[in-house]
């Protein structure tokens, strides 16, 4: 579902044409039947009132929950660039022909993972991820050799500086994994299709124009949740700023 959820725009048109519908059906529901008496009319305005509530409920439900994602891959953002900018530092107390190679292998390394903010298509990803584990491995072979070769405190801060650069960049893929669950998504839809059922049925007027407002509101809704919950595919994502912002001053002058 996903794959589905990582393309905004399709979420939109998908849900207002399914909505739409779920509206014409509550319309020819009532136009087979008969029309509600008063008593039957306050018994009906209480359940659609409850499933219009329990409706917008879910939805700010979900979108506190995007917003909350996306506020921890910014996070994490800025906790890499914060790694390997100590690290790049932490260089300096490793012997001169190791220190230059670790720099050179954290600039490397530090544009990948720019590029890997960069990167809108999952097909993509493979060279990059491949490229950044290989990277990985070099950076810890790079402080392993000296570390193990004269064990102190000042080398133990080298390993503890490129072990952070390592767990900053799987915390930052696990909180891109972290999305809103299919079954949230589910459920959305679930009420909302139903929400329009009932606005369909119980609606007195039958210009077709009143029923696009619910549709196409809970639509723009759906669309902004999965805008923001989508790390890839939406407008709204992670700039790479700090990253970038550390790239632009570890570049030789």
């Amino acid at each position: 579902m996903h794959t589905i959820m990582n393309r905004p725009n399709v979420v939109f048109f998908l849900a207002f044409g399914i909505l739409w519908l779920a509206t014409q059906l509550g319309a020819f529901l009532h136009r087979r039947g008969r029309d509600l008496k008063d008593d039957d009319r306050d018994d009906f305005n209480v359940v659609l009132t409850a499933t219009l509530t329990l409706l917008g409920l879910i939805i700010g439900f979900s979108f506190s929950m995007a917003v909350s994602r996306y506020d921890l891959r910014k996070n994490y953002e800025e906790a890499e660039a914060n790694a390997i900018g100590t690290e790049y530092v932490r260089a300096d107390l490793l012997p001169p022909t190791d220190a230059a190679r670790v720099r050179d292998l954290l600039r490397a390394y530090l544009d990948q993972r720019i590029l890997n903010y960069h990167t809108a298509f999952e097909n993509e990803l493979p060279p990059i991820d491949a490229k950044t584990a290989e990277l990985q491995n070099q950076l810890w072979s790079a402080v392993r050799g000296p570390a193990s070769a004269t064990p102190n405190p000042l080398m133990a801060a080298t390993i503890m500086g490129m072990n952070d650069v390592l767990n900053s960049q799987g915390y930052t893929q696990a909180a891109w994994w972290n999305r809103i669950p299919s079954a949230a998504w589910l459920m959305m839809f679930a009420m909302a299709i139903c929400a329009n059922i009932l606005i369909g049925f119980g609606a007195h007027s039958r210009h077709a124009r009143l029923f696009f407002v619910l549709p196409l509101i809970a639509s723009i809704s759906f669309f902004l949740i999965a805008d923001i919950d989508s790390p890839r595919g939406g407008a709204i994502r992670v700039r790479p700023q700090n990253l970038e912002a550390l790239a632009q001053s570890l570049r030789p002058h």
